[in-house]
């Protein structure tokens, strides 16, 4: 019989050290995350996300929905940050300024998911801004407000440093998730965007108690 328990509690320590089946393990470099050297700069309070993203990018589509829940029940020492990045395609970063213009006007709330059901689930092609500006009106959304924000050399700006920050991030992909401007998730780690988002959880654990100095 105490073979048998030994036996038993054996199989079933080996079960959930396995990787990748214990919630509770050690997120490990280069298996679930790389280390980004030099780090991003990170704020001294709370811990930062960043999801680095692309209205034309169709993951991210499918993803917005599932970090938009996690977001949403973050603790108060996490925050989120969205950078949305072109990698140098001019077709993107109109897509970049669509979303710096939209928070400048406040509308980004409003108008963050029907951009990628316009784009992926409505074939709307955004090839001039003109197309952008009467589409954002047909929202109900000043056209005047929105169309000079769109068009502003501020946005332009934006566009540049979020790519310059996805760069030094070393992104070569989107959806990319960064934790405390070190970690960079690896998404194939995970199999799904729950999963994703669980390990970045996980990984969030881990800066904070890196942070805590224990």
């Amino acid at each position: 019989m105490k073979r048998l328990l030994a036996l038993l509690f054996a199989t079933l320590f080996s079960f959930f050290a396995a990787p990748g089946l214990s919630l509770a393990a050690e997120p490990q470099a280069d298996r679930d995350f790389k280390l980004i050297n030099p780090p991003l700069p990170s704020t001294k309070g709370k811990i930062e996300v960043i999801e680095f993203f692309s209205y034309g990018c169709p993951h991210c589509s499918d993803f917005n929905p599932f970090v938009g829940q996690w977001a949403a029940k973050l603790p108060k020492d996490i925050s989120l940050r969205r950078v949305p990045v072109s990698f140098n395609r001019p077709e993107w970063a109109r897509l970049s300024r669509i979303y710096f213009a939209l928070e400048a006007t406040g509308d980004l709330a409003k108008l963050d998911a029907a951009v990628f059901v316009a784009i992926h689930e409505q074939r709307i092609a955004f090839k001039t801004d003109e197309a952008v500006v009467a589409w954002a009106a047909s929202k109900g959304i000043d056209a005047k407000k929105f169309g000079d924000a769109l068009a502003s050399f501020s946005m332009q700006s934006k566009v540049q440093r979020s790519d310059q920050e996805a760069t030094a991030a070393r992104i070569s992909g989107v959806p990319s998730l960064v934790v405390d401007g070190k970690f960079l998730l690896n998404n194939e780690a995970a199999g799904n965007f729950d999963e994703l988002l669980k390990l970045t959880d996980s990984v969030i654990a881990k800066a904070r108690q890196e942070r805590s100095g224990k």
